[in-house]
Formats: structure tokens, sequence, C-alpha cells
């Protein structure tokens, strides 16, 4: 019995595969049936060949996805990834900012889907895995209804407070937590159901956002070049902390579903989030209102978090593409 290497190409990476051959060599030369079996002895790496079909392989492919930073980012990138064949797991690090997919075949498609999204990511490497079982990372459908709930009603609440104490800054977050509540609704409402479904909810969403957003920038230039009253500093710092609890909590609910093992949030995950960064802009624009006695902060930090709530839109139009 003897052991050759076999060597194929996919994805330009060169993966060797062992392959025991039970043939009575004394009978041919090796030369032989090399020749015939077509394949490449380890001395040999030019002569290549791809594997037979009739063999599924699975192949680890690591993406990092450098704005990744919570979970709301995870299920666009379950959404956008729905759909491509081959895909037999995911497995987010947020933490971390890393994805890995384990799939069948090439990976080209994997990774023009999630390099769409704009988020950052970019390929480190692929690989044969052994792997075939996976422990399933699906989060229950009651704890996306639960941080829905969450975002829509701090959306309501800060919008309302927003528009009475006249701060575009709260305004533009209440935005924000209506785009987490859009990503979270699509993924519980279009599960099951077919992808022109899917997309045509997310084309709604999307436009929604963007609409909204386009008229919070026009709002923040007209308070920038008109007369407008001092927002009500007391309540963007009030306001806003509750709104960092609240994406505490959803943050803390959903990476402890994940890891049962590891109930406790990580600090760095917690205040890398764009969420937390964002109230805590609001709590400092707040602040910077009551110490300058200037509109100018809250204008400066709405027009900010407005284009990341355009930026936000934009992932979730891709959807309907």
């Amino acid at each position: 019995m003897v052991q050759c290497q076999v060597y194929t190409v996919n994805d330009n990476i060169i993966l060797p595969v062992q392959e025991v051959f039970e043939k009575r060599l004394n009978t041919m030369p090796h030369s032989y049936l090399f020749r015939n079996l077509g394949v490449a002895t380890h001395k040999e790496p030019s002569q290549m060949v791809k594997l037979p079909q009739t063999k599924a392989y699975v192949y680890k492919t690591v993406f990092e996805i450098t704005q990744m930073d919570c979970p709301s980012e995870e299920n666009l990138i379950r959404m956008q990834l729905d759909g491509i064949s081959g895909i037999a797991h995911l497995h987010f690090d947020i933490p971390n900012r890393t994805l890995s997919v384990y799939h069948q075949g090439t990976v080209a498609p994997i990774e023009n889907a999630v390099l769409a999204l704009n988020l950052g990511g970019k390929k480190i490497a692929t690989e044969p895995t052994e792997q075939r079982t996976f422990k399933e990372q699906t989060t229950q459908k009651k704890l996306l209804y639960t941080v829905l709930i969450i975002n829509f009603a701090f959306f309501v609440i800060e919008m309302t407070t927003g528009l009475l104490a006249t701060s575009m800054g709260l305004v533009a977050d209440s935005l924000d937590m209506l785009a987490d509540s859009f990503v979270y609704g699509i993924s519980l409402f279009a599960v099951g159901g077919t992808v022109t479904k899917k997309k045509r909810i997310a084309k709604l969403a999307g436009y929604f956002q963007m609409i909204l957003a386009c008229i919070g920038f026009a709002e923040v230039l007209r308070r920038f070049f008109g007369t407008e009253q001092l927002p009500d500093f007391s309540t963007m710092i009030i306001v806003s902390l509750l709104a960092l609890i609240a994406n505490g909590i959803c943050l803390y609910l959903l990476q402890k579903s994940k890891s049962k093992e590891e109930a406790h949030m990580k600090a760095s995950m917690i205040f890398t989030s764009n969420d937390i960064i964002i109230n805590l802009g609001v709590v400092l624009a707040g602040v910077l209102v009551l110490w300058l006695n200037s509109s100018l902060p809250d204008l400066i930090i709405g027009t900010i978090v407005f284009g990341l709530v355009i930026q936000g839109a934009l992932r979730i139009l891709k959807l309907g593409k």
C-alpha cells in the first residue's frame, strides 16, 4: 500500500488530500500508475488535477468584517447570504469581528455577497476542513421579537422627545434605532418566505429609512441657516443614557443566547458598538450645548448620525437587489 499526495485547485488555493491506492505495484511501474490515474506526485505540483465531483469537500473561509460590531450586522449578513447554495454553516464572532463560512464549492459568490454590504469585509483565508457537524447559532424568535420591540420602542421615545426638545441628535438617534428594528423585523418576517418577498420588504424598509434620513438632513440645514431655540440639553442627556442602557441590554441578551458558557458580555464589545458610540455622542452633544450655549453640537451629531442611517439604508437596499 502506497500513500500519495493529490493536489487540486479551488479558489486559487492548493489543497492536499490523502488518497490510498490498494494496488499490487509489482505488476506495473509507478510512473504508469500515476500517469493513468491522472494525479501528480508530491514532487510534481504543476500537474494538478481537480478532485472528483462525486466527493463533497467542505471548506472553511474566514472573513474579517471590521464594521460588524453588533447582532444587527449579523442578521444583515445572514439575510445577504441566504439562498446561496453550498453554504453549510455560518459562525459569527462579533467580539473579534470575524465570520467563518463552511461551504462546498467555490467561495466567489459568498465573497461577492459579503463585500457588497460595504461592512469592511475582507477574505482572510480558505482552507479544507474535516468538520461535518456544526453547533447551530440560531437566535430564538422570542429573543428577536424582544430586541425588535426594545429598538422600536426607543425609536418612538427618541423621535417624540427629540421633536419636543428640538434636538436633531435625538431625532437622528431614533432613526438609528429604527434601522436596527428594520433589520430584526426583516429577519423575522421574511424567514420562510420567498426570495421575492424578502427583497420587497428590504426595499420598502430601505427607501423609507432613506427618506426619513434625507428629511432629517434638510431639517439640520434649515436650523443651521435659520434661527432656532436651543435644544433641551437635559432631555438629550437623559434620553440618550436610557437608549444606551437599552442598546446594552439588547447586546447582552443576543450574545448570551449564543454562548451559554460565557454569559457575561465583553466590555470591549459593548463600548466599540456603533450604537453605544452614537448614544455617547448625543450625551456629549448635550453637555456641549449646555457649556457653549449653542445648538451647533446638536446639529453636528445629528448630521453624523443621519449619515450613518443613510449608510444603513443602502445596506438594507442591497438585500433587495
